[in-house]
């Protein structure tokens, strides 16, 4: 079975893809700001890649200076996206897990470097050496969902951690970096042995509500307001997006819906001290320190790049028929989020991203991420 897997679209692994005609006007989010030239480059972009709907926000200094949607949210009804359409967030779900757990740290109920063991007793003896820490950084040596996944079997939580266990180290923790969607997945069951709660209902306690975000953790059933599909493409044919069962759609590496507007909040959040520590947050904006030294440039939930005067942290996701990227220029105060439902390589929202971001401060001419 072909599956998208929650990895970065412009970091890492995406599988299905897909594209589908759009309305070419922009339209119009009440209330919210819009730029002209943001919307002719968004638009020609949304027209040249085939993509349905884009959605986008632009923050400074944590105010929303651009809001707008592109497209068709759903094509089927012909409905229109805005910046209040629903998508699934894919990894860029990765860096609430992330502060969530910092939060635990600060709590005083997980250490940085704590042994997974400890939390998780009855995980392999070939453990003894993976800590939160590398978890968190995609260098404990855990690789990514195996190729004998089912998707569409419900897995309960010991069930999928049992998968996890069995899963061959791919290098001693903290040798290297790879990405990894199954230490995430773990980390998320760890915080329900560590505090008795699943993990997204803490997200919703200590982010979500707090903020005012309506961020949920995704549901197949639920009826949800604004909800857009997401696209994938079979055969050079427009199809809707591989069912994957509620079990796959809860898992603490990437399963949230969210808006342009959530994240425009939850920016505004990162830049104050709200949630955590500023010097929690630079901790989870440092590269990566490997065994032998040297640095990886990846935090927790995050991919670092930039310069020295232009510092960008960013990351992207991808998960059944969306794709989704922010990225936010630390120095400059400057962020953008573009959230798209076609699942395709040339769908490119992280490219989208950095264009709208040079467009509004012509300075920033940093590169992304490899």
């Amino acid at each position: 079975m072909s599956m998208t897997i929650r990895a970065s679209a412009a970091l890492f692994w995406v599988g299905l893809v897909g594209c589908a005609p759009a309305p070419k006007a922009a339209q119009p989010a009440a209330g919210y700001p819009a730029d002209p030239r943001i919307d002719r480059l968004v638009d020609s972009l949304r027209v040249a890649r085939k993509i349905p709907a884009v959605s986008v926000a632009v923050m400074r200094d944590g105010a929303i200076v651009h809001a707008q949607g592109y497209g068709y949210a759903n094509v089927e009804h012909q409905a229109k996206a805005t910046a209040e359409t629903i998508y699934q967030s894919g990894s860029v779900g990765k860096q609430f897990t992330a502060t969530l757990i910092m939060m635990l740290v600060e709590d005083g109920k997980l250490g940085l470097d704590d042994p997974i063991r400890k939390h998780l007793p009855e995980a392999p003896k070939s453990w003894d050496r993976i800590t939160i820490r590398q978890m968190l950084s995609h260098t404990s040596g855990l690789g990514d969902y195996p190729d004998s996944m089912n998707y569409r079997w419900d897995y309960n939580e010991d069930q999928l951690l049992r998968i996890v266990y069995q899963s061959p180290l791919l290098f001693a923790p903290g040798a290297k970096w790879a990405y990894s969607n199954l230490a995430y997945l773990t980390l998320g069951a760890m915080v329900r042995r560590v505090t008795g709660t699943f993990y997204g209902d803490l997200l919703a306690e200590r982010i979500f509500k707090p903020l005012g975000m309506a961020t949920k953790i995704i549901s197949e059933s639920d009826i949800v307001p604004r909800r857009a599909a997401g696209y994938v493409l079979k055969d050079g044919v427009l199809k809707n997006q591989d069912w994957v069962s509620s079990s796959l759609n809860s898992t603490a590496d990437g399963a949230l819906y969210f808006t342009v507007l959530d994240l425009a909040k939850w920016d505004a959040a990162l830049g104050s001290e709200r949630l955590v520590k500023k010097r929690v947050l630079e901790q989870m904006w440092t590269p990566v320190k490997l065994n032998d030294g040297s640095t990886y440039p990846y935090g927790f939930g995050w991919a670092i790049g930039g310069g020295s005067s232009h510092r960008l942290v960013e990351h992207s996701g991808g998960w059944q028929g969306f794709l989704t990227h922010i990225v936010r220029y630390l120095d400059d105060r400057v962020t953008v989020v573009v959230l798209v439902n076609l699942a395709a390589p040339d769908s490119k929202p992280g490219d989208i991203a950095h264009q709208i971001a040079e467009l509004v401060e012509p300075s920033l001419k940093a590169k992304p991420v490899p």
